[in-house]
């Protein structure tokens, strides 16, 4: 059965008309896998033309509105018309009429956790710069280098006083190639833009961490969260996050006779399947059975482990009745795993595998953390010279 091709006009604000194609039977839309019967075209004509201007703009508009409907009805009915060149140029021509936004938005809509929120974020900012659509065809090394420097230099939304923190900005940016990425693997775009603009430089921030005479006045010191306090000393025995530690079930865990313990999970962060070995002292923290496997297999080992400011107060209170002035987030036992790591002399390389980077640069600046330590530590000892 042919399918009948039909322009249709539909009235929109400010004496305006919008054209669309109507398509029966309705045709299937590749990218979604649904079928449609309209095709907005994004062009529009005056209803009521007031001047030999506006009689002219419709005039050429409908022309060319009438253009792309034989050319739709030609390659529905009639492809053989068409060259594999010309079929092939009229595919990209497509492809690059998407939007790059709402693709932004549709793969944003697929995270989840504290990912999901930097997306909206990222997506929130990119709406701004844009000021709505940004078809594929029309991303270029330019656009993005503008992007680029308006994030380093606009407002944060959560204060119109403040400029958007240059780590924010960062991660942002990064979003967005990630989505230029995969839609150059999707076939969206031509090119890898991606690969041909620099990701914003981060700025180094201070990791705050323990050392092991504060964590040991933690583990002395009673916390008015008991669960809270054994997934904290947990984490700075493992490196594992807390949105790892908070999801971790008995089935991750698992004893090897002649090895010990080993938990096999799914970072959250990076989705990447880690095999983590751990201490017996870390397991001992679970309050499991000697051997993992007695215990209930899909159960949470931390049951009832909850991010929220009510949680984080008695942290804070806990690192205070120790006697800690650091400014300490859960996180930061995490920052201590690493540092009390190579300060006790394990390679760089091996706690970069023990933490789950992708990149070694990531880990360097823990290293750089116990180069300062070891620095203040040797001038230390002073001679009466």
């Amino acid at each position: 059965m042919a399918t009948k091709v039909k322009l249709y006009q539909k009235k929109i604000k400010n004496g305006r008309t919008s054209l669309f194609l109507d398509f029966y039977p309705p045709i299937l839309k590749p990218k979604t896998g649904k079928y449609t019967r309209r095709e907005f075209l994004g062009m529009y004509i005056f209803e009521k033309p007031k001047s030999p201007i506006d009689k002219q703009h419709n005039k050429e508009t409908l022309k060319i509105a009438e253009s792309i409907r034989q050319k739709r009805e030609n390659k529905l009915n009639k492809p053989e018309i068409y060259s594999d060149h010309e079929q092939e140029q009229l595919k990209l021509k497509e492809l690059g009429e998407q939007c790059f936004v709402e693709y932004f938005k549709s793969l944003t809509k697929k995270r989840s956790g504290s990912n999901k929120g930097n997306w909206n974020a990222a997506l929130k900012y990119l709406e701004i710069f844009t000021k709505g659509p940004l078809k594929f065809s029309n991303i270029n090394v330019k656009i993005l280098e503008e992007f680029k420097e308006f994030l380093i230099t606009t407002k944060s939304n959560k204060s119109n006083k403040v400029v958007l923190s240059q780590n924010s900005a960062v991660s942002y940016f990064n979003k967005v190639k990630a989505a230029l990425k995969e839609a150059f693997g999707e076939g969206l775009l031509q090119t890898d833009i991606n690969a041909k603009v620099k990701s914003i430089k981060p700025e180094e921030t201070r990791r705050e961490y323990l050392t092991i005479e504060e964590l040991n006045k933690l583990v002395e010191t009673p916390c008015n969260n008991p669960l809270l306090k054994r997934a904290a000393l947990f984490s700075a025995l493992t490196g594992m996050r807390f949105s790892d530690i908070s999801k971790m079930t008995w089935e991750e865990l698992e004893k090897i006779e002649g090895q010990g313990y080993f938990v096999t999970f799914n970072q959250k962060k990076t989705n990447g399947v880690e095999v983590l070995p751990i201490s017996k002292q870390a397991y001992e923290l679970t309050e499991g059975d000697e051997n993992p496997k007695t215990m209930p297999r899909n159960v949470q080992v931390f049951d009832g482990l909850k991010y929220s400011a009510y949680q984080n107060k008695h942290l804070y209170q806990w690192i205070g009745a120790a006697g800690i002035t650091k400014d300490i987030t859960f996180h930061c036992f995490r920052h201590t795993y690493a540092t009390l790591q190579l300060y006790n002399g394990t390679d760089l390389y091996t706690v970069s595998n023990l933490l789950g980077h992708k990149d070694i640069k990531t880990t360097q600046i823990y290293a750089k953390i116990v180069d300062e330590s070891k620095r203040k530590a040797s001038e230390k000892i002073i001679l009466k010279m």
